[in-house]
């Protein structure tokens, strides 16, 4: 088994019931034990729980902030391929896709690249005296330079290098130009006019398939001019005005309770009635369930041809497919697939709406103008564990031993430029079926502050040349006080109460454990000397995922003090300007400190 590197995990408030009942989430009879133990093994943990470095820190509310419990909001949108910034007016009408010449391969998801199929050169300009060379001339055809796709496998070729999307939309597989609803209405104008008088008019069609967003305008305009001939008077309401507080509507529905009588049969002969779409220009679209082609296709390509789940789910249905409606089933029917926009977002504070996190608008930056990580504002913990022989860090075991006390040091480092005071609780045993019992030796500590490290450099010459002098006493630090101790030949023992080394803002202490016995029959035996009638309630199902983890939750508890602010309006005169506020910060945290071997 892999050794497991310690951890630290720390727990966001928004998931814990005391704060949900505070904001109204959950009933209070709920969050009425907030003293009791946080529990890592608990489903909603797993939600709660994360590394320093993905969370953030609000300066007003003076609280840990997760990803989950943040609020988003879109600062812009762009493409990842070319970073061109496009407008939100833009997202409806274009899908959320680049509409420049930005594609994506349809079988590897790699760049399409604009490409000429280059024809035979001019001679003319072969034999020209300025010996320029002959220009790419078109077609133009997108290629993957991963998988060697192109799109003349679909039949699709571009008269222009640029404007590839707009080109795309007009075109269907297989080079057949798609035809726009204006179009539609001007070829079937001409040939009411071109044709003898009274011959009905050919729809569109009969000679081929609508698209969706054709069939889907034509059956907009037919409906709405549905609704406009049965309901000439407007005394309804009316479905394509949603204002309902507008005077219009009001005046509406107030005509429907004192307009007419229920034994006004002027009134009921009025309701009129909608037909269905006759032809293509009014949406009609005949359903084609001849499904011999699919089936043909499907014994020469096999199943490798057909198309999986994540491709059928890339292509956009509003460019149109070869299959109706734009549904394509096999890989040769793959069309190029526009960029997805990206989007660059700002984080807000849920309680205070502060922002937390604010990235620069330029595409071409991965800069923030405000990023505020809990790194920052909280003290960072290391997990190590501890060889009392030498005073060094061992290597991490593979299992720890049962019922065998280890040692691990806790180095707690101060980012903030403030002294903080710690206080840790942790559980006597841990919670679960396998209860390790856990002893912090020195709960509460100091940390100094965050200062220059040129400041340190000289507090260590003035404290060598008082030295010097022999002017030093015992003040002297902890870590050099260890280091002469071991040049000495002597072991640095953990002690109750004492911190084992001290830094320029760092401080480390001994958390002593002993891991339970994973041995399942000894249960009912524990919980027999335990009384109460535990052995009742005993658990022996067999080992469960990851239950052999040991796992200690830590309360920990921060106090520092900040200065007044004396520069607000009203403030308090300038001898209170000096007074500091003291500020405080209490969270739970999980030192995940390996497995337990079997005994």
């Amino acid at each position: 088994m892999a050794p497991l590197t310690p951890y630290t995990f720390i727990q966001c408030p928004c998931s814990d019931p005391s704060t949900l009942a505070r904001s109204g989430d959950v009933a209070p009879s709920d969050a009425d034990d907030d003293d009791r133990t946080f529990d890592p093994r608990a489903p909603r943990a797993n939600f709660s729980l994360y590394p320093l470095e993905y969370l953030l820190y609000c300066e007003d509310c003076h609280q840990i902030r997760c990803p989950r419990c943040v609020a988003e909001e879109i600062v812009t949108y762009y493409c990842p391929n070319c970073l061109f910034e496009v407008p939100s007016s833009n997202l409806k009408s274009e899908g959320n896709r680049c509409t420049r010449s930005c594609f994506q391969c349809p079988i590897c998801i790699g760049p399409l690249s604009v490409t000429s199929l280059e024809s035979q050169p001019d001679p003319n300009l072969l034999a020209a005296p300025d010996h320029t060379a002959a220009p790419q001339a078109g077609p133009y055809i997108l290629t993957c330079s991963y998988c060697n796709w192109s799109s003349t496998e679909v039949g699709i070729r571009f008269d222009k290098p640029n404007s590839i999307h707009a080109q795309l939309a007009k075109l269907r597989n297989g080079g057949e130009v798609r035809l726009t609803a204006k179009e539609r209405r001007e070829r079937r104008k001409e040939a009411l006019q071109s044709g003898p008088v009274g011959a009905p008019a050919a729809s569109e069609g009969d000679n081929g398939d609508l698209d969706i967003e054709t069939q889907f305008a034509n059956l907009k305009t037919f409906y709405q001019t549905q609704l406009a001939d049965s309901n000439p008077g407007g005394n309804g309401l009316s479905l394509g005005d949603p204002g309902f507080a507008s005077p219009n509507s009001l005046s509406r529905i107030m005509s429907i309770y004192t307009g007419g009588s229920l034994h006004d049969k002027k009134a009921k002969s009025r309701v009129g009635t909608m037909r269905e779409a006759l032809d293509s220009d009014e949406g009609l679209q005949i359903a084609d369930l001849d499904e011999t082609d699919a089936i043909k296709m499907l014994h020469e390509e096999g199943c490798d041809g057909t198309l999986s789940t994540e491709q059928l789910r890339n292509q956009p249905p509003h460019l149109g497919g070869a299959h109706l409606h734009g549904r394509s089933r096999f890989t040769s029917e793959l069309r190029p697939i526009p960029y997805l926009l990206r989007t660059k977002r700002s984080k807000r504070c849920p309680i205070c709406r502060h922002i937390i996190s604010k990235p620069e608008p330029k595409m071409q930056s991965t800069r923030f103008r405000i990023r505020l990580v809990a790194g920052s504002y909280i003290p960072s913990i290391t997990v190590r564990p501890l060889n009392v022989p030498g005073g060094t860090p061992a290597a991490p075991p593979e299992t720890l031993r049962p019922l065998q006390p280890a040692q691990f040091l806790l180095t707690f480092k101060n980012p903030i430029f403030e002294t903080v005071r710690v206080t840790l609780a942790t559980p006597a045993t841990t919670p679960g079926r396998f209860a390790s019992k856990v002893t912090v030796l020195c709960p509460q500590f100091q940390i100094d502050a965050n200062t220059d490290v040129w400041d340190e450099a000289l507090k260590d010459n003035d404290r060598d040349r008082r030295r010097r002098k022999g002017d030093d006493g015992p003040s002297q630090s902890s870590s050099s006080a260890s280091a002469q101790l071991q040049g000495q030949g002597g072991t640095h023992q953990a002690e109750a109460g004492k911190i084992w080394e001290r830094g320029r803002n760092w401080v480390s202490i001994v958390v002593e454990v002993v891991p339970a016995s994973l041995r399942l029959d000894l249960l009912p035996l524990i919980a027999k000397l335990a009384g109460d009638g535990a052995e009742e309630k005993v658990n022996v199902s067999p080992l469960k995922e990851d239950e052999d983890l040991l796992e200690i939750p830590m309360f920990v508890r921060i106090e520092w003090e900040v200065e007044g602010g004396g520069d607000e309006v009203g403030a308090a005169p300038s001898r209170d300007r000096e007074a500091k506020e003291k500020k405080e910060l209490a969270y739970w945290c999980v030192l995940g400190l390996g497995r337990v071997g079997q005994a």
